[in-house]
């Protein structure tokens, strides 16, 4: 308990805006990257008959290099949505965009639980249609 109360007596009013100025900015950058990724996924992704082809017509640097990328703002974007779980912020939307970026063998079942919630599911078509894209398709 000492180490709390000296923790809370260091606490000033730079550290807390500091802190929360962090905040701020890390959930908005997550706020676009989750708008983009499901704006811009295919409506048949979570289809069965969904087939990836990853950039098909560029060299093997620049798929290699994009994808070790993607794999990295994946990985940030699942560690934020389950940080996001306990504070405020778009949790599951982003673990959800996330798994989407990822190359990782079975995330396909756990991103189909996640969009077929029906609250999850609602959200991410009603911001496709602000874009006028077609609502996701589920087998």
């Amino acid at each position: 308990m000492d180490w709390l109360a000296e923790f809370w007596t260091s606490l000033t009013l730079g550290r807390i805006l500091i802190g929360v100025g962090v905040f701020l900015v890390s959930l908005l950058v997550n706020a676009v990257i989750v708008g983009i990724v499901i704006v811009t996924i295919p409506a048949n992704y979570f289809s069965s008959h969904y087939q990836q082809d990853f950039l098909p017509n560029s060299s093997w640097l620049a798929r290699w290099g994009i994808s070790i990328m993607k794999n990295i703002a994946g990985a940030i974007l699942l560690i934020l949505g389950i940080a996001m779980l306990i504070g405020p912020g778009q949790g599951i939307l982003s673990i959800l965009s996330g798994l989407i970026m990822l190359d990782i063998p079975g995330k396909r079942p756990i991103e189909a639980r996640i969009i077929k919630r029906p609250a999850i599911l609602a959200a991410a078509n009603n911001l496709r249609s602000r874009y006028n894209k077609e609502p996701l398709e589920m087998d």
